[in-house]
């Protein structure tokens, strides 16, 4: 029994130390990986977008099969993808598919009796309230690169629409400060317990709006919402369990939104820094993201703000720390996109040339699946990681 179980255990670490080699075929992470990182993400995004202006959901390119499923929250995360993109590297190209994107949700939502407008998936029986809120962030994003750029008729129809989202999302908070996290199609009434991830998502939509599109009537909710989430889904949820799965969902949006709140200079958000910190140190060294086999692209979108924020305070040490996590989790990642030049092995062995799969991200270093948000998360990171590490 004592052999079987040192036999398996000389296994497994054998098979670590070939997936770490595998994992690792870049020496360092730098400006030119990252450009062209995004060069081929933001391809991808664009050849996997259908003249519905909404997405291929995933693709499994070895085998050149689609898959049936879909996920309404994930499409509008695209949505949201191509604007933040737009924003990075603004061209007629990426405005086009970011207008397609977001005119495909405008078309298939609905006003309520109240005059805010919630989304109805084609295909879905029901609305999820983080689809609404990526919506909101994927105008915003959109609007922030184009104020005075577009012709007053558009900005007017696409402030109109943002107001609108925003509205359903004023409504959709529950008697808790949070949001409940479903909706009906039939009315848009909102119901159900609030989730970590959109509680995270919409948050962020309120901020940025207040922040870069003067809704700053928004303030008052925002600061409201962002303490009683802060105790819900970080506070209290790691209390409960170290290593909180409701944490891990809320991560990424927290640390966005506490980075906005930690420049914004509002009254009563000085804890926000501190507490943007603290998340990523928890993402480090108990989530331990380095360890994880699975794409991890959401940790670096709440890790490179935290690093920003600790440098400018002069938290050197805790800086440095961050900086070295990015250096080794993105290259590690960037190694599992189709068609880079630094790509691991399992890619390289199957050359392919097809548009639709060059650019796309997997999920696991040695699985060939391609699904948009996977993409979207890691593009995102690869923008903060240029504008933030490498500028």
């Amino acid at each position: 029994m004592k052999r079987k179980v040192y036999s398996f255990f000389l296994v497994s670490i054998l098979v670590l130390l070939i997936c770490s080699t595998e994992a690792f075929p870049l020496e360092k992470l730098n400006r030119e990986v990252l450009d062209k990182s995004l060069q081929l993400g933001t391809s991808f995004l664009l050849s996997n977008q259908k003249e519905s202006g909404n997405f291929t959901y995933e693709y499994d390119w070895r085998r050149k099969t689609f898959s049936t499923g879909d996920s309404q929250v994930r499409q509008a995360g695209a949505s949201w993808g191509i604007s933040l993109i737009y924003q990075d590297s603004p061209s007629a190209l990426i405005e086009r598919a970011a207008r397609r994107s977001m005119d495909f949700f405008q078309k298939n939502s609905r006003l309520r009796r109240t005059g805010s407008r919630y989304v109805v998936y084609p295909g879905d029986t029901g609305g999820r309230t983080g689809t609404v809120a990526l919506c909101a962030l994927a105008l915003i994003d959109f609007l922030r690169v184009n104020e005075g750029r577009i012709n007053e008729e558009d900005s007017r129809y696409y402030r109109n629409l943002l107001d609108e989202y925003i509205g359903f999302l004023l409504e959709a908070r529950d008697k808790n400060g949070l949001w409940h996290s479903s909706y009906i199609f039939l009315t848009g009434t909102p119901y159900g317990a609030s989730s970590p991830y959109f509680d995270g998502e919409s948050l962020l939509a309120l901020i940025k709006a207040a922040r870069y599109l003067e809704r700053v009537d928004l303030i008052p909710v925002i600061l409201d919402s962002a303490e009683k989430g802060y105790w819900k889904n970080v506070a209290l949820a790691r209390k409960k369990e170290k290593d909180s799965p409701v944490t891990k969902g809320y991560f990424q949006w927290a640390c966005m939104c506490y980075f906005e709140l930690a420049l914004s200079g509002w009254e009563g958000t000085e804890q926000y820094a501190d507490r943007l910190i603290d998340l990523a140190h928890w993402m480090i060294d108990v989530h331990r993201t380095l360890q994880r086999t699975r794409n991890t692209a959401y940790a670096y979108e709440g890790i490179i703000p935290a690093y920003y924020i600790a440098r400018e305070k002069g938290r050197t040490e805790e800086a440095a720390k961050f900086r070295r996590t990015i250096e080794q989790g993105l290259a590690k990642l960037c190694t599992w996109q189709v068609g880079s030049p630094w790509a691991n092995s399992f890619i390289k062995d199957t050359p392919t040339d097809d548009p639709m799969a060059i650019g796309g991200i997997q999920n696991h270093s040695r699985e060939s699946l391609l699904r948009i948000d996977v993409a979207q998360h890691q593009m995102h990171a690869v923008i903060l990681a240029r504008r933030y590490v490498y500028p």
